[in-house]
């Protein structure tokens, strides 16, 4: 059975998801809450076939490795620098503010430490690659004002939840000790910009000037075999470099080998070929998520759920919207930076499965942010369509 355990694993997810999924959109659901039920039905909290979990969130991530080199493809560096003025300190602000909430929460109403209160409030406070850009790409609007904006503003959370992956050992390791805490942290926090800047600065001077070229030679072989290994080898290798070598993301580093051949006379073809592999292991996201979900705990504590995913979908929303308006966005993409921020996903599994791991979160707070996770991207594409419909009523409402 181990032998085979990724064969297994791949056909009864895509199945299942195809079969589920399916069986959603006939329904009039969106197809992602197919997906997530497939997860579901061979997780360890059903009966049945038990997929392991361990390879279905590897095939997860290289679904946000491509997802994340196909952004990259389509958005440049220029485009995301003309909405630092809003991205960065609205991301900065809305992960404080969710950061706030949880830890409120957790202190206030669920009884929990202080430590594991800190913990749950910085896992609900980043939201879902593969959620958020699934729902940009389904309605076209990647390179949109709003798609610039969020996909800018999901670039900061990145780099943001790797310093505090990064770090939260080292704070749990040397939390009694106050004066070690801002030592260690600050040191290990310093290491991991200088490793990013570094990652960043050769991406930019090198992979620039190399990539394309690679691309070209490539190309001239008139192989399409090779473009399409070429484009994948390009974005997992890349990605594998930047997670290895400069403690930075897998997300990050593919989103950064992608904007490094933007604007080629090949981005489009590379794009295009490495559209279904990106749809595929999109999928197995979802799926990854659904085999997350333990749904005793809908039973177990359905008012400490109800609390976080009010935190994710409104507390995150709300504050993205307001933090959009201050600093000047139209209400029309703030509509949409609310329902695109209004979720949690793969970093928030990462994160809260690091903190029960040095057991500084327990059991039942863990149960609560994968539920939280997997209610809040089954709500988000009924965010987006209010967040449409409020836009097209704004825009309407406009004088010519």
């Amino acid at each position: 059975m181990d032998a085979h355990a990724l064969i297994d694993m791949l056909v009864a997810a895509t199945v299942l998801a195809f079969l589920l999924g399916f069986a959603a959109q006939r329904l009039r659901l969106p197809p992602l809450v197919g997906y997530m039920l497939a997860g579901v039905a061979v997780g360890p909290h059903t009966p049945g076939y038990v997929g392991d979990i361990a390879l279905a969130q590897q095939m997860a991530e290289i679904g946000v490795i491509l997802l994340m080199f196909g952004v990259g493809l389509k958005i440049s560096l220029a485009d995301l620098w003309e909405t630092r003025r809003v991205a960065l300190p609205g991301a900065i602000v809305q992960m404080a503010t969710a950061t706030l909430l949880g830890l409120a929460a957790g202190r206030l109403l669920l009884g929990f430490g202080l430590r594991e209160s800190l913990v749950l409030g910085v896992s609900l406070s980043v939201a879902s690659t593969v959620v958020l850009l699934r729902a940009l790409e389904a309605r076209r609007m990647v390179d949109s004002s709003a798609g610039r904006l969020v996909i800018g503003w999901l670039v900061v959370e990145d780099i943001a939840i790797v310093l505090a992956i990064v770090a939260l050992p080292a704070l749990v390791a040397s939390f009694d000790a106050e004066g070690a805490i801002q030592g260690q942290l600050g040191l290990t926090l310093a290491l991991t910009f200088l490793k990013i800047g570094a990652f960043v600065g050769l991406m930019a001077l090198v992979g620039s000037r190399v990539f394309p070229w690679l691309i070209v030679r490539v190309a001239h072989s008139r192989s399409r075999e090779l473009l399409s290994l070429g484009t994948l080898a390009l974005s997992l290798g890349v990605a594998w470099v930047a997670y290895t070598v400069f403690d930075a993301s897998f997300a990050l580093g593919a989103f950064l080998a992608g904007v490094a051949l933007n604007g080629t006379r090949l981005s489009a073809s590379v794009a295009e070929n490495s559209l279904p592999l990106r749809d595929t292991f999109a999928v197995l996201f979802f799926v990854a998520v659904g085999m997350l979900f333990d749904w005793r705990i809908l039973l177990d504590r359905p008012g400490g759920v109800l609390l976080v995913v009010g935190i994710i979908v409104i507390g995150k929303g709300l504050a993205a919207f307001l933090i959009a308006r201050a600093l000047g966005t139209s209400r029309s993409d703030s509509f949409y930076a609310a329902a695109a921020l209004a979720q949690i996903g793969e970093f928030s599994f990462v994160l809260a499965g690091m903190g029960l791991a040095l057991g500084v979160l327990s059991a039942e707070a863990h149960g609560l942010v994968l539920a939280a996770a997997l209610l809040s991207i089954l709500l988000n594409p009924l965010l987006f369509h209010l967040a449409g419909r409020a836009a097209r009523r704004e825009e309407a409402a406009v004088p010519a």
